[in-house]
């Protein structure tokens, strides 16, 4: 490792976090832009070693603020080749997480860097932070002969990167959307995120990306070819056990190896029951809206509010972490393209509700009869406007909606005795609200049916 370098680089600082009130600088973020991208140069494209920054260096940044951020990294070698580019650009968050006080979260063209004060004290530059990833990277991959990476910060040179970028990431994408899982006799795992999630176990699939949207299963496949005994490993199909679910005997026994029996079943195409893990760095959450009986998705872009009336950044703290929280999952935004998407749980004539600018990327893979019946935060925030929305579009969801139901709650209430009551408050305890503690529920003119009150004197 480079002796100049002014902070501490090891495995011992992976899954450090860096809290707002120890932080000198975002770089990227949901507040700002950014991208990493890693792609195979000939040999004679790359000078070894060599780190530029296009913009300001920590260095001449002011404390408190946020900067634009790219990470572009090339790599050289007899044995390279280009299926590993994805694979290799994913262990850029692994190997940046070794550097003390530099936090690295997400992927691609999401992510979001940190320099805590103390690392700005001591001095720590870009050029430390290449330096640190090529002198990782080179001692991990023997393939690796030459490596140079160029940061950007200054806004406009970002903006360019992050455009060319995302060309590179629909190429990848693309070439696996003819794969189906019937076609292969094994997936692969990644076990990346563990750090920050210990009981998840990314599943990856032709039919399924990882969740952050970084490694389909082509990529999955060159990985354990270079590095057989790193963290992207091959799971046996095993047994078929529900084929509309996405339920096999060799993902089960996987994750449950790798979950440290954690977990120990999984469906990969559904909400409920036992849906996929979640670790931090999914690209979008799907999440089920049980008062139109649908499915919403929303992105990390996406800045607004959903249905529930909550934020992405909300909803992300309760389902992250490697739980499985039922009705809610974290993918990728490519899952999204998938023929297999949710389809245990109705699949597109599911999905009610979508960003504009998820929409808009996704749009020519939606069925031309849906299209215009997905709402968005144009149509609707929240619950009432959004099954207006789906009442007037005629989409698929309304036929399930409630008239046996509704005639179920009459029958239920109807002269039953009730109470009620201007105004209820009560705990809140075991709803999946993230925040935690100390909130509680006030309902407005309820009444309260009941067969039967026991009053016990404590």
């Amino acid at each position: 490792m480079d002796k100049d370098i002014p902070v501490d680089v090891g495995l011992i600082y992976e899954g450090e976090r860096i809290r707002k009130a120890n932080m000198f600088v975002d770089l990227a973020g949901p507040k700002s832009i950014g991208a990493e991208l890693l792609r195979v140069a000939p040999m004679e494209k790359v000078k070894d070693k060599k780190v530029t920054i296009i913009g300001p260096d920590i260095t001449e940044m002011e404390e408190g603020t946020k900067s634009p951020f790219g990470v572009f990294v090339e790599v050289a070698g007899k044995k390279m080749e280009e299926d590993l580019e994805g694979v290799l650009e994913r262990r850029i968050h692994d190997f940046s997480n070794y550097i003390q006080g530099y936090m690295h979260l997400n992927s691609r063209d999401i992510i979001w860097c940190r320099i805590s004060k103390d690392a700005a004290k001591k001095g720590l530059s870009l050029k430390h932070v290449g330096a640190a990833l090529i002198d990782l990277f080179k001692s991990e991959f023997d393939v690796i002969e030459k490596m140079q990476v160029t940061f950007y910060t200054e806004e406009d040179a970002t903006k360019k990167f992050i455009e060319d970028a995302r060309k590179v990431f629909e190429k990848r994408d693309a070439r696996v959307r003819g794969l189906k899982d019937e076609d292969v006799d094994k997936f692969y795992g990644c076990l990346l995120c563990q750090s920050f999630a210990p009981q998840h176990v990314c599943t990856i699939t032709p039919t399924r990306t990882s969740s952050c949207g970084s490694i389909s299963w082509f990529e999955g496949r060159a990985a354990v070819k270079v590095d057989p005994k790193g963290p992207i490993f091959e799971i046996p199909k095993g047994e078929e056990i529900d084929p509309l679910r996405g339920e096999y005997s060799g993902v089960n026994e996987a994750t449950k190896k790798r979950s440290n029996g954690e977990v120990e079943i999984v469906y990969l195409h559904s909400l409920f029951g036992h849906p996929h893990t979640s670790c931090g760095c999914f690209e979008a959450i799907a999440f089920y809206i049980p008062d139109v009986d649908g499915i919403g998705v929303v992105h990390r872009d996406f800045h607004g509010v959903t249905p529930f009336g909550i934020p992405f950044s909300t909803m992300a703290g309760q389902v992250g972490g490697g739980v499985q929280s039922e009705g809610f999952i974290g993918m990728a935004i490519e899952y999204l393209r998938s023929p297999k998407f949710l389809q245990a749980d109705g699949g597109y004539n599911r999905l009610v509700w979508l960003p504009k600018a998820l929409k808009d990327r996704i749009e020519n893979e939606l069925p031309a009869e849906l299209k215009d019946k997905i709402a968005t935060e144009e149509d609707a925030t929240e619950i009432d406007p959004l099954k207006a929305f789906l009442k007037e579009k005629g989409h698929p969801v309304v036929e399930n909606w409630g008239k046996e139901e509704e005639e179920k709650a009459e029958d239920v209430t109807k002269g039953a005795p009730g109470i009620a009551v201007p105004e209820l408050s009560m705990p809140v305890s075991g709803v999946p609200i993230a925040g935690g503690g100390g909130i509680s529920i006030t309902f407005k003119n309820a009444k309260i049916y009941a067969e039967k009150i026991i009053i016990t004197r404590k």
